[in-house]
């Protein structure tokens, strides 16, 4: 396999997870009757433009499914922090009735939908019926299809030039990275900016969190790597924004390179960070897989050692990054009898893999577990919150990622 961006011949693991299935391919009853695909979930990296990158095994359409069941207003914290964006880059670039907003993934609308409220006219582009049906529900108008360089040509062609194009947590998500960002190019208007947010690599390794490895996360990203991509695009990033969501994410702007808009010294300083880091050395990412095997084994032990006291564990959030975790370690209902998910679009299905039930969170009231592992670690205070009553009571949440902690 060759790199994704740069062509060059991938040589190094990053992580080798073994086989696992799509981490969003949640069973129904039936389903458990039938056999179940799994396909290989290895990271490679390229020690020339520094892209870690999963090995090529499935299509972006097995794993972004019409039934998708991953619906981003389901988490409280999330729609807070897309209203607060949208307020700020509303003001900060002075958008009004006769500017376009286009948001590539936009899911079932919890950004647009704010757009909206302020009459900025906008566009979803989102492949999966499931949550398109829903954002056209909030008075979205969205187009059913995957982002690519064709389409942003179609749409500069139709006239529908963007001048703020929004991608939250789909740029790690295409096979494609290259396609993609003339993809942005092309549908970006003269002087427009383009914003982006995905998990940061750095923050990836530094705080072990493995479990965010799944097969629909095509690349893992590092700002002087995506800075490298866009420039070979003929786009520049002028700032750059570190955030807490998902556990360190980075908010990049860009712009067209020949843009008058002068580079914010946080590029420089990120950048710098990251060589100061190891991000472009081979033993930053060569040690990773030592560390991933022992937070995996932790958690076995913990589990193993309640289950034989006779303690009841059980899983709150029947996230991506939870399954990930649960079949690498191999855990199956004997050692976690259910996981409890707010999602009514996961509620009575199982977990790929592992096939361990979901529930609605009230049931977790009724089986009065001793532990709730909170699988979703990046929403971890806010699980907790939500079930401040079960906590007074006496059970006790714990998280595995990067350390199994006791909260």
């Amino acid at each position: 396999m060759n790199c994704r961006h740069c062509g060059a011949s991938l040589n190094h693991t990053f992580l080798d997870l073994g086989f696992a299935p799509h981490s969003n391919a949640y069973l129904t009853l039936a389903d458990l009757a039938k056999p179940e695909k799994y396909f290989p979930l290895r990271v490679k990296v390229c020690d020339e433009c520094w892209l870690v990158q999963t090995e090529d095994h499935a299509h972006a359409s097995e794993l972004f499914s019409p039934d998708y069941a991953y619906f981003s207003s389901t988490s409280s914290s999330w729609l807070a922090h897309a209203e607060q964006y949208a307020t700020q880059i509303s003001s900060e670039l002075n958008l009004n009735t006769d500017s376009l907003v286009i948001e590539v993934a936009s899911n079932d609308g919890y950004l647009l939908k704010n757009f909206v409220a302020m009459d900025i006219p906008c566009l979803g582009i989102e492949p999966t019926d499931s949550t398109a049906m829903v954002a056209e529900e909030k008075g979205i108008p969205v187009l059913r299809d995957f982002f690519s360089e064709a389409l942003g040509k179609q749409l500069a062609h139709e006239g529908r030039q963007a001048d703020l194009i929004i991608g939250n947590n789909v740029y790690a998500h295409v096979p494609d990275i290259n396609d993609f960002t003339r993809g942005l190019k092309s549908v970006l208007k003269s002087g427009g900016t383009i914003t982006l947010e995905f998990p940061h690599l750095m923050r990836l390794i530094e705080h072990c969190q493995f479990d965010t490895v799944y097969h629909e996360h095509y690349s893992y990203l590092s700002l002087s790597t995506v800075s490298r991509i866009f420039q070979a695009t003929g786009l520049r990033i002028w700032n750059v924004e570190e955030l807490d969501t998902h556990g360190g994410s980075l908010r990049i702007y860009g712009c067209h390179d020949d843009d008058d808009r002068e580079d914010h010294q946080s590029v420089s300083k990120i950048l710098h960070l990251e060589i100061i880091r190891g991000m472009q050395q081979l033993d930053v990412y060569l040690d990773f897989q030592f560390r991933a095997n022992k937070i995996k084994n932790d958690l076995l032990c913990f589990l193993i050692k309640q289950k034989n006291a006779g303690k009841i564990v059980a899983a709150y959030g029947a996230a991506a990054k939870g399954n990930t975790l649960l079949n690498y370690a191999g855990v199956k209902p004997d050692l976690l009898p259910l996981v409890c998910d707010a999602a009514a679009s996961k509620q009575g299905k199982f977990m790929p893999g592992s096939h361990i039930p979901i529930f609605s969170p009230n049931q977790l009231f009724v089986k009065k577990p001793d532990y709730v592992l909170i699988l979703p670690w990046n929403i971890c205070e806010e699980v907790r919150h939500q079930n401040a009553d079960l906590e007074k009571s006496g059970v006790k949440f714990i998280t595995a990622v990067p350390e199994l902690r006791v909260l």
